[in-house]
């Protein structure tokens, strides 16, 4: 936090300097009114440079204190925003640097950029949606989805019509428009906080985590095409003058009809568009191209009537079959990381915080949270129990189904700008939903603490087939992963890394889809029954190939020419290690006492466990002895380096020790050793290993070994083994 609190700090410096200097920039940035199209640019550049940072450091605040980023961003928009700090005069921007112009809070210029980020957040996610797992729990998952978004959509509905009569509109009816968003802002549910958190918990693969995201998407899907039927209603209506029921059927028919079609077809083809995006082999002009599309799609959409979102997710959900699903959310996520971010920024700077000292708002606020809380926990629960869930379990999907999120802040939006809904009301929607997501985090994970099945009956289906196999060594699995992989890619697969540190890969060409983990020695396939022959093949074949290698290695090497090429010194060629770090008085032993091989690493080890360097010193002669075994460290000239990784050490650590008598290790020279050189790095590092022993081995050249058999001191050993010449 102290951290932190530093970034703030030197991010509020940074505000004011830039402020201070600002009237210099303004003599050369063109006229202060706005007139001219490079002021215009200038303003909206320094506008989104201080969103961008104003919603990390939001984001940041926000997961410090286990909260879905997308609130600290809400949050960082309303401080920032024309109503609150944006709105402060300075040097430069008279009015404020988010000046609030009357008609909207924000430039068009800058909601531009935030409806780019609208439709590739919503590409993304329907990207992310998985289309066998919605068909696998498409009765349990409908169910939820079509029962939380039916009863909150009514609750909403009714509940706005009373606020409004309640504020002097008695002519205010469920037809009306600020009723009908406020029925739709109540459906949908975040996919994203709902996976969020289902994966802090470890249960996405339970069956309450599984049917919590099948109805979350489901949610979503009915939110969505009840945006597009709202849409068309007052269209109509607007068109009209009056509410024509004929007219509003045949809009809403038209809603529905072509995003089934259009979804129809996208889904029909994409197999078809994943084989003409793959013909550009470059990664990043399949996802460019795909986005483009996307862009495309999202025009139609909005040129027939419904929102633009719409029809960037049924190109998301079309896309998400392909193999190349992947490939597309990896390249576009620096993008989506760079604009979402600003996108639920700006949509907090909507936000007049002058409502939220409003009694009324607040009123309204806890009415529609508690509406909303209802509204899923009961209209999603209560699907749930006829499911083959229990209590728990329903609880848990119905808790699980409460956070609103980015497709709520979107209708919202979409609301604020047609003038649907007023300032107020979409203050009412931003903190309801801010209750609605700060309440799930610790409510679901108590009710997943607990403990205890969450159906009436165990299921014990599996989920597809599991292949397990076992190596000897962490090393060889790690080899055999590399290899695995490589064959894989050449085959035509498209393998996308899930988790690089844990080690966890989906393997993906047309219809086949395998997961690979791999834990230490142990690696687990997860495929269709039809996909274990494969598996087992591709696994031959690499062992193999790895029998082939292991076999060209048992052929003569001439070790001693890399032997005398690793232990020459190279004038000039700095390696970015200083061993000033690395050492210390301590790990220095001028006279050792081991007289054989075994004795001498012993003594080693208890250096470095003195110092406090490992915590486990069986572990670390253990893997010492594995690389020992393998290959004698004795070098040339009087000098070993016995080393080895183990995570009995946190990070990389060496003993130095001298035996003037001399001892036999096998060196390629044939003479005895008599410099000692052990280094320890963790089993899973990319850190300085082979840096540091290549280090060690040129400042150990003839200077180097005659000043360092001279000292008789730790000290002087330091000061041998630091020197500058």
């Amino acid at each position: 936090m102290k951290k932190l609190s530093k970034v703030c700090i030197g991010f509020g410096v940074f505000l004011c300097a830039m402020f201070a200097v600002s009237p210099v920039f303004a003599s050369e940035g063109g006229a202060p009114d706005g007139s001219l199209l490079t002021h215009r640019m200038m303003v909206l550049v320094m506008q989104l440079g201080v969103i961008l940072v104003a919603a990390k450091l939001g984001g940041i605040v926000a997961t410090r204190f286990k909260q879905p980023t997308v609130l600290g961003e809400l949050i960082a928009g309303a401080i920032i925003g024309p109503f609150a700090l944006g709105g402060v005069a300075t040097p430069v921007f008279a009015d404020g640097l988010f000046a609030y112009q009357g008609a909207f809070p924000v430039s068009p210029e800058l909601y531009g950029i935030c409806t780019i980020a609208a439709i590739i957040l919503l590409f993304m996610v329907g990207l992310e949606t998985d289309i066998g797992l919605l068909i696998k729990y498409s009765v349990a998952g409908s169910l939820v989805g079509i029962g939380g978004v039916t009863l909150s959509f009514f609750l909403g509905n009714f509940t706005a019509v009373a606020a409004l009569r309640l504020m002097g509109h008695v002519d205010a009816g469920p037809m009306s428009p600020y009723a009908l968003f406020f029925g739709v802002i109540m459906t949908a549910t975040s996919v994203g906080v709902t996976a969020r958190i289902l994966s802090e918990l470890k249960k996405t693969d339970s069956p309450e985590g599984v049917t919590l995201i099948s109805g979350a998407i489901i949610d979503d899907v009915l939110g969505i095409v009840m945006l597009a039927v709202v849409m068309g209603i007052i269209t109509a209506s607007r068109a009209t003058g009056a509410v024509d029921w004929a007219h509003i059927g045949a809009i809403s028919i038209k809603a529905i009809l072509v995003w089934l079609i259009a979804t129809a077809i996208g889904l029909s083809a994409s197999h078809k568009i994943g084989k003409i995006l793959k013909l550009f082999h470059n990664r990043s002009a399949i996802a460019l191209i795909a986005f483009g599309m996307a862009l495309m799609l999202a025009g139609l959409f909005e040129q027939a009537g419904l929102a633009m979102i719409i029809g960037a997710y049924v190109m998301g959900l079309s896309l998400s079959r392909t193999d190349v699903n992947h490939v597309i959310r990896e390249q576009l996520a620096p993008m989506a990381d760079l604009l979402v971010p600003a996108f639920f920024a700006v949509m907090g700077m909507l936000v007049d915080l002058r409502y939220f000292a409003s009694m009324p708002v607040i009123a309204m606020t806890v009415c529609f949270t508690l509406v909303g809380v209802i509204g899923k926990v009961i209209g999603c629960g209560g699907p749930a129990l006829i499911c083959g869930f229990n209590i728990r379990g329903a609880l848990r999907i119905g808790v699980g189904m409460l956070p609103r999120g980015e497709v709520t802040l979107i209708i919202a939006g979409i609301a604020l700008t047609t003038g649907a809904i007023d300032q107020q009301g979409f203050a009412v929607a931003v903190m309801m939903t801010f209750l609605t997501t700060l309440v799930v985090p610790p409510v679901l994970t108590r009710l997943f603490q607990k403990g205890g099945s969450g159906l009436k009956k165990e299921d014990t289906k599996k989920n597809g087939e599991s292949v397990v196999m076992d190596f000897p060594s962490p090393e060889v699995a790690q080899l055999l992963q590399r290899k695995l992989l490589d064959i894989f890619e050449e085959d035509g697969f498209y393998v996308h890394t899930l988790d690089r540190r844990l080690h966890i890969f989906q393997i993906r060409k047309d219809e086949t889809v395998i997961s690979l983990t791999r834990e230490a020695t142990r690696f687990t396939f997860t495929c269709l029954p039809r996909d274990v022959p494969f598996i087992h093949t591709a696994v031959y074949e690499v062992l193999a190939d790895l029998d082939r290698i292991a076999k060209a290695l048992r052929e003569p090497v001439d070790r001693k020419s890399l032997a005398k090429g690793v232990q020459e010194a190279v004038q000039g060629g700095g390696t970015g290690l200083s061993l000033e770090s690395r050492l210390s008085r301590d790990i220095l032993i001028p006279k050792l006492k081991g007289t054989t091989k075994e004795e001498v690493i012993d003594e080693l080890i208890a250096v470095l466990r003195d110092a406090g360097k490992v915590t486990d010193t069986e572990s670390v002669r253990k893997s010492v002895w594995e690389r020992e075994d393998s290959m004698s460290t004795g070098m040339q000239y009087g000098i070993a380096i016995p080393h080895g990784r183990t995570d009995a050490v946190s990070s990389m650590a060496c003993a130095i020790g001298i035996k003037l008598d001399g001892i036999d290790w096998d060196s390629l020279d044939g003479e005895p050793a008599k410099i000692f050189v052990m280094v320890v790095s963790p089993a899973s590092s990319t850190g300085p290993h082979v840096r540091f022993l290549s280090v060690i081995s040129q400042v150990l050249n003839k200077g180097g070994r005659e000043a360092l058999l001279k000292c008789k001191t730790s000290d002087e050993m330091y000061r041998a083994l630091t020197a500058k010449e």
